[in-house]
């Protein structure tokens, strides 16, 4: 989801690995030459998600990576299946509140057209928490008051703990 701490600690956890790490979101940039909110806006979704599942399907192929999907990729059963087997899916979950306050300043553009971020927000967990949760391989929640390297270092724990570095590579999302 939005605000749960993809991008900061799976930059983190890349950098104590020495994997390299990507983005969805900046791939997305990247791939369209400006950035995506402004082809959500005049587009719609559906080029977005199209290009989306092109960019799941390039990093799917990669091997000891860190990739930070977006916020609702995993919501797209498209996106799962060309997931599924290829990494460690690790959620980072947080509370709802705790995922609004962190974005509250945030200009991005609304799944659920006309209604506040909060709102956008709660509709998409209530209604897709089955989805996030059951695509994951490991749940981490960022919401402990924990600071970014005792993230990191937890859940580096626990994939080492499961011997998942040995074949396998992260994911966040």
């Amino acid at each position: 989801m939005i605000g749960s701490g993809k991008t900061p600690i799976g930059q983190r956890l890349a950098e104590r690995i020495g994997w390299p790490f990507f983005d969805l979101d900046r791939e997305m940039n990247q791939t369209i030459g400006r950035s995506f909110h402004e082809l959500v806006r005049e587009q719609g979704w559906l080029p977005f998600r199209e290009i989306e599942y092109g960019i799941c399907k390039r990093f799917s192929k990669m091997e000891r990576i860190v990739f930070a999907l977006g916020g609702g990729t995993i919501r797209y059963e498209w996106n799962r299946d060309v997931l599924r087997g290829t990494g460690v899916i690790i959620l980072l979950e947080a509370n709802v509140d705790t995922l609004i306050e962190r974005v509250r300043l945030a200009d991005r553009p609304r799944v659920n057209p006309g209604v506040s971020m909060e709102e956008d927000i709660r509709r998409m967990w209530a209604q897709f928490a089955h989805l996030y949760r059951g695509a994951a391989d490991l749940i981490y929640r960022t919401d402990q008051g924990k600071n970014i390297e005792e993230e990191v270092e937890e859940i580096q724990a626990l994939l080492n703990a499961r011997g998942f570095f040995e074949s396998q590579r992260p994911s966040f999302h």
